[in-house]
């Protein structure tokens, strides 16, 4: 490709591979995660300060190009009651399959239930996650060096299947965990361990309900955090929703400890709707508070205390080589928020810096280096209009990145730490740009590229990573310096995943995924709006978030999970 990356007119979700003509089109696959699909993106004008065409490659700057009215079809980023699909434009693009349809409906539903109930929702203040996306990714054992060599051989196959469980109703199943030993997946009220090489199962927890929302981070010795419902959901009352905080030992498949912690003042659970750790630390946060558990026995290291001087509480936690919080103070439009580096111990405030006035919600990037993305104005798209990269010692701004507009794929919802397809290390944060046309001339190719920004000035680098016309790359993980991508392709390819490198932006391909129609069929049941995607050792899991009563025969043979590899 000669041009510079052209920004759309509509925030993207990777459409589903395109079939030739005399077929019906394959249902959605991976691309940039989470963004709403749209038909027929005209090419805009390049953002201001880009090469003239034919020049070399770059990143954006940081005052990115004021949004375009949309024209195709999109949901919001939480999507309430009621959901409207609008059908696709003619002459370009794809319709809606089936199962992006049921992921839509779905998280109505889900938002359905959680209004329906009252109760429970009334007494937290707020809304909660439990309908949202769990990003779950594994930790890389090295922060410096690169693990991921290529294979022999980078043609995969398809390893096992999990089936999916049998459900008369909607239920989320969103938590994901890959070590060295054991793949873990979240069912309806249970986690099970699986052999990450055969599918064979090594054990399983029974829960008194689902899991909610779980920690993207396993400690050193295989434990993870969960946040699940103490009873089961029916369609008119959850009077225990997200109740249970709980630790997970995944080398040996046992709930090693569960707390509930009161609402400060009064006699009900607290609900949460986030969960991390830092070292020895689980840190749940909620719309009534936040606490901290030992990760080892749970003892309550802190939790939400009733205050009469003022009207502050941990709303949310990102963990990982240090824990911040997002503090707010006072509630709807004179809500303050402050990004707080915290002392994972004890919960004091080590450094503080205040957002700007707007900001009614926060996410974490990363806490090393400390990058935080928020919607100031309600001026971004996907949930981010600007990035803040702090000083996590003295709670300073280093730099501001704009991401106004349609230009980028990342997206931030729900809890703290739930941002999509955006990374940020060494220095650099790390970007695709939501999908475009492609320059193949082919009417339903798109493509995007990887960009990156220098975290110290806010300014772009001339770092570029092309998917290729016909593929679009979505960001999964660092991997030392190097960034791990899941890329989709044309109608008649199977996925990719890549590694690119962090210096050169040169891409090595990891794994080549089957291009016969039934694997491709498979793989494309995993769409970016409720699945998510794990990838180490040359091993890759596709999973689903929710699942559901099966509409039909075929909805019902869909796998709760795919997994493939190329040993």
């Amino acid at each position: 490709m000669t041009q510079p990356p052209q920004p759309p007119q509509q925030p993207h979700q990777p459409q589903p591979p395109a079939q030739p003509p005399q077929q019906p089109p394959a249902q959605g696959g991976f691309g940039a995660p989470q963004n709403p699909p749209a038909y027929g993106f005209p090419h805009a004008a390049p953002p201001p300060g880009a090469p003239a065409q034919g020049g070399p490659g770059y990143g954006y700057p940081a005052t990115a190009p004021a949004p375009v009215p949309p024209q195709g079809y999109g949901h919001p980023v939480q999507a309430p009651p009621p959901v409207t699909v609008q059908q696709p434009q003619k002459g370009g693009g794809s319709r809606l399959t089936r199962t992006e349809l049921r992921m839509i409906v779905a998280t109505a539903v889900a938002v359905v239930l959680i209004l329906g109930a009252g109760v429970w929702y009334a007494s937290s203040g707020g809304s909660d996650d439990n309908g949202g996306r769990i990003p779950v990714r594994p930790t890389p054992t090295g922060p410096d060096a690169a693990h991921e060599k290529v294979p022999a051989d980078i043609h995969s196959k398809v390893a096992f299947r999990v089936p999916q469980p049998a459900a008369t109703d909607l239920h989320t199943v969103g938590a994901s965990w890959l070590t060295g030993t054991v793949y873990a997946k979240a069912g309806i009220r249970t986690i099970t361990g699986y052999d990450p090489d055969d599918g064979g199962t090594l054990w399983s927890v029974p829960l008194p309900g689902d899991v909610c929302t779980a920690s993207p981070h396993v400690s050193s010795d295989g434990k993870a955090a969960v946040v699940y419902d103490g009873a089961p959901r029916t369609g008119t009352s959850a009077p225990q929703a997200c109740s249970k905080v709980g630790v997970v030992d995944l080398s040996s498949g046992r709930l090693l400890w569960s707390k509930s912690v009161t609402n400060p003042g009064g006699d009900q659970g607290i609900h949460f709707d986030s969960v991390t750790q830092t070292g020895d630390t689980v840190a749940a946060g909620s719309t009534s508070g936040g606490a901290g558990f030992d990760l080892d026995t749970g003892a309550i290291r802190w939790k939400p205390e009733p205050s009469s001087t003022d009207d502050c509480h941990d709303a949310g936690y990102a963990g990982g080589k240090i824990l911040v919080a997002s503090r707010q103070c006072g509630y709807g439009d004179d809500a303050q928020i402050s990004v707080e580096n915290i002392d994972p111990k004890t919960g004091a405030t080590i450094s503080s810096y205040k957002m700007p006035p707007g900001v009614e919600d926060i996410h974490a990037v990363s806490t090393d280096p400390l990058v935080i993305a928020a919607d100031v104005g309600d001026t971004g798209s996907q949930g981010v209009s600007d990035f803040f990269s702090l000083d996590a010692r003295t709670g300073k701004l280093r730099a501001k990145i704009s991401a106004t507009g349609n230009t980028y794929a990342a997206r931030c919802t729900d809890a703290m730490e739930n941002c999509t397809d955006v990374l940020a290390a060494g220095g650099h944060l790390y970007l695709p740009t939501a999908a475009h046309d492609a320059d193949d001339g082919k009417a339903l190719d798109e493509t995007n590229e990887i960009v990156s920004f220098d975290l110290a000035t806010g300014k772009g680098t001339a770092q570029r990573a092309d998917a290729g016309d016909g593929w679009t790359a979505q960001l999964l993980r660092m991997d030392g310096p190097n960034l791990i991508a899941y890329k989709t392709g044309p109608y008649d390819k199977g996925g990719q995943v890549v590694s690119v490198d962090g210096s050169t932006f040169r891409q090595t391909v990891l794994m080549q995924n089957p291009s016969d129609e039934a694997t491709r069929d498979l793989e494309s049941d995993f769409v970016p709006s409720g699945s998510q995607v794990l990838y180490a050792d040359g091993r890759l899991f596709l999973s689903q978030d929710f699942v559901d009563k099966p509409s039909d025969a075929e909805d019902a043979k869909e796998p709760l999970a795919l997994a493939y590899t190329t040993h």
